[in-house]
């Protein structure tokens, strides 16, 4: 060897006990049992103990796809597209799809889009109008058909 000890002194080593080691085989139990409840139901609902099936599936080939999407108006009188993540308006994607029709029966939630904007980015133009847009693209035989649909679910004038 080139100089280095090593050392086969074990002297500050704890072994574990029947106790510690019966809690560890306990909670790994517990884990898998939830697991296999979660993916028995196949439900999303018990996440994160079962399937998340939003990635978990294939598209078929004669079907449809939505994108769910916030535009803005600026007050520079730009037209955008609202980043949809934490770091953009402080709300992610899946947060606006979950409560899609929360949002549709009241679209004044749309604000709180507004205000993480705001928050986030001083610096940069505010929102003054908000659209919850539904995108749907319609495949035929695996290909998509045809420009996208737009449906304009919701829409919000900001508040100051």
């Amino acid at each position: 060897m080139t100089g280095v000890k090593v050392s086969d002194d074990r002297t500050g080593d704890v072994r574990l006990g029947r106790i510690g080691k019966g809690v560890r085989v306990l909670v790994a139990l517990a884990g898998i049992g939830l697991l296999i409840n979660g993916s028995v139901q196949a439900s999303d609902d018990a996440w994160p103990f079962g399937p998340m099936s939003q990635y978990a599936g294939s598209v078929a080939d004669d079907a449809s796809i939505t994108y769910t999407r916030i535009t803005a108006r600026t007050d520079a009188g730009t037209t955008v597209d609202v980043p949809l993540n934490i770091e953009g308006a402080g709300v992610a994607r899946a947060e606006i799809e979950a409560r899609t029709g929360e949002i549709v029966a009241d679209p004044a939630k749309l604000q709180a889009v507004a205000d993480g904007w705001a928050k986030k980015h001083p610096d940069k133009p505010k929102y003054v109008k908000l659209e919850l847009i539904r995108d749907t693209t319609t495949l035929v035989k695996g290909r998509v058909v045809g420009p996208p649909k737009s449906e304009v679910l919701a829409t919000w004038q900001v508040r100051r």
